[in-house]
């Protein structure tokens, strides 16, 4: 063989070595993003936490729930449902769960947690925090992709995905584990808001991760509210003295 086929073959031996490189590589992507999901729920958790609380007394229709948790980048670690089967619960509140959770998780900080409750009013026409409902759009590709049969399973095609999107009504809480780091965000939805809230309030307590070190909501923390500047609407009409007392019934956020 000649030197320069000698070099030819050479340099394609090592083009070949570098896109071997590549392709060994990207699975390690992936699972770097599955490795940020340390310190999380597993989807058995999560689903098990779910079922726990959607089961509780939370006001609402007493419906069942679908849940997502991110971690701290927004990426999603899992989404599970409650109920026997995929369907009884709203389609469309798979993909709010997510929207509810990145939102959490986006507009809360090491020392201030801000649940999606909160934000309903800030976002009002004149509100301090007008537009912000606009920002942050969901991933369609990701939300919506892969076999409806994935759903809620470990496998779901949202896993290890930045579904993005933003929510400001009951559901969405920041998770704070032990050491009081803010670890990422749970996103409940599938009831009226306000049941949603306290099913995603008990969720976060049964998984032991609402170490919340502040907030603007009663009681200092991210509790929801139904008047002032960090509040929503009651949700059943005539029912406020009912929503007000789940409320008043939610375990205490751990010190």
């Amino acid at each position: 063989m000649s030197k320069k086929n000698i070099a030819r073959a050479a340099g394609s031996a090592g083009l070949l070595a570098g896109l071997l490189t590549l392709a060994v590589a990207s699975p390690a992507w992936a699972s770097d993003d599955q490795r940020s999901c340390a310190g999380l729920p597993s989807h058995a958790q999560l689903k098990a936490a779910l079922t726990q609380a959607r089961h509780a007394s939370n006001g609402g229709f007493d419906l069942d729930m679908w849940g997502t948790v991110v971690n701290r980048d927004g990426i999603v670690c899992a989404v599970a449902f409650t109920g026997v089967e995929r369907g009884s619960q709203w389609p469309g509140s798979r993909v709010i769960s997510a929207q509810k959770a990145y939102t959490a998780n986006a507009f809360s900080l090491p020392g201030l947690a801000l649940s999606t409750a909160n934000l309903y009013t800030a976002v009002q026409p004149g509100g301090s925090l007008y537009g912000l409902q606009h920002s942050n759009p969901v991933d369609t590709f990701d939300a919506y992709k892969g076999e409806g049969r994935r759903f809620g399973q470990p496998n779901d095609p949202m896993t290890g995905k930045r579904v993005g999107g933003i929510n400001v009504f009951g559901g969405g809480l920041a998770l704070y584990n032990a050491n009081k780091a803010l670890v990422g965000a749970v996103g409940v939805s599938g009831d009226s808001s306000c049941a949603d809230h306290a099913i995603a309030w008990r969720t976060r307590s049964a998984l032991v991760l609402d170490y919340v070190p502040g907030g603007v909501g009663p009681g200092g923390v991210d509790q929801i509210s139904f008047e002032g500047p960090w509040s929503q609407p009651h949700c059943v009409p005539g029912g406020a003295g009912a929503e007000d007392a789940v409320v008043a019934q939610l375990p205490p956020t751990r010190k």
